[in-house]
């Protein structure tokens, strides 16, 4: 529905600005990017193909670990090969729908992973804070059912975002300054007042980050406590290695979607964005199977 008064609508093409400031190096950044694409995929296909096909590794620890990889092959596919297109491509656009939905997606298995990073860090308080009673807590079925409560989240959370961001209207040809769709950019475009949804986005993305966050600093918190009563260096030096993995996954990716969502004000940091966006979004992915595979002494093993 076009209104021509105001030469706004409500469902526009954007057009995906990307990487503006390096027009000249589209070709080389096209390799890096695919690289990179081709060695998530495969690092993280590795680690779940692994993980399913070693019985010594069915147990939850692993479980999740393999969780995690598909949601890193899912979470990069949703942006990546369309920023690929786009590199080499003379048009770069993207439909409003189209834009709605990556942003959907994106978000919904962002939070998903959030959500099973608490996971992880509740079943390393059971193992070391309850060791005893650890196989009659932490069974198949709790395991699964944390699993889909990770994705219940993660896929209802984003909705009301999505919706209210569906009904703003736009103004015609719009210009995405990032390099895939994303709430704040895309949002900054509409023609009406955004601070109704600014706050919104804010508070929405307050509670999916900073719940985690306490509960893994809970977590983590009982285990140190735990941890510094043994008497052994050798029994510390192993129950701090069993965290290790989880602990850098968990500060690199808070670390930077705090530092991109918890905010008010977007304008002015755009190139900055777009470094922070490169990390969570590409880089994360691609060295979370390495830190679970090189620290990992079973994962070793086997490979």
């Amino acid at each position: 529905m076009v209104m021509e008064s105001t030469n706004y609508t409500l469902a526009p093409d954007f057009e995906l600005l990307g990487f503006l400031d390096l027009q000249n190096y589209h070709t080389l950044l096209f390799v890096i990017l695919l690289v990179i694409y081709l060695l998530i995929l495969s690092a993280n296909i590795t680690i779940f193909t692994i993980i399913c096909a070693t019985p010594r590794l069915h147990i939850p620890m692993y479980f999740f670990i393999a969780i995690l990889a598909v949601l890193e092959v899912f979470y990069t596919t949703v942006t990546m090969p369309k920023m690929l297109v786009d590199l080499l491509g003379s048009k770069k656009s993207i439909s409003f729908h189209g834009c709605l939905l990556q942003i959907y997606f994106f978000h919904s298995l962002g939070i998903t992973e959030a959500c099973l990073l608490t996971a992880m860090a509740y079943d390393r308080y059971l193992v070391i804070c309850t060791p005893l009673n650890y196989t009659t807590v932490m069974t198949t079925k709790l395991c699964f059912q944390l699993v889909f409560g990770c994705c219940a989240c993660g896929f209802v959370l984003p909705l009301p975002e999505i919706i209210l961001t569906s009904r703003l209207p736009f103004c015609q040809q719009g210009r995405i300054n990032h390099i895939f769709c994303d709430f704040p950019p895309l949002i900054s475009l509409a023609c009406t007042d955004i601070k109704t949804n600014i706050m919104i986005d804010f508070s929405l993305h307050s509670v999916v980050i900073l719940c985690p966050i306490f509960l893994i600093l809970l977590s983590y918190t009982k285990i140190l406590t735990v941890v510094m009563k043994i008497k052994s260096s050798e029994g510390r030096q192993k129950a701090f290695s069993t965290c290790a993995s989880h602990l850098i996954v968990v500060l690199a990716f808070f670390g930077t979607i705090t530092f991109m969502y918890m905010r008010l004000t977007w304008i002015g940091s755009l190139h900055c964005d777009r470094i922070i966006a490169v990390v969570y979004a590409f880089l994360i992915p691609l060295f979370n199977p390495v830190i679970y595979s090189l620290r990992n002494k079973d994962i070793r093993d086997v490979i």
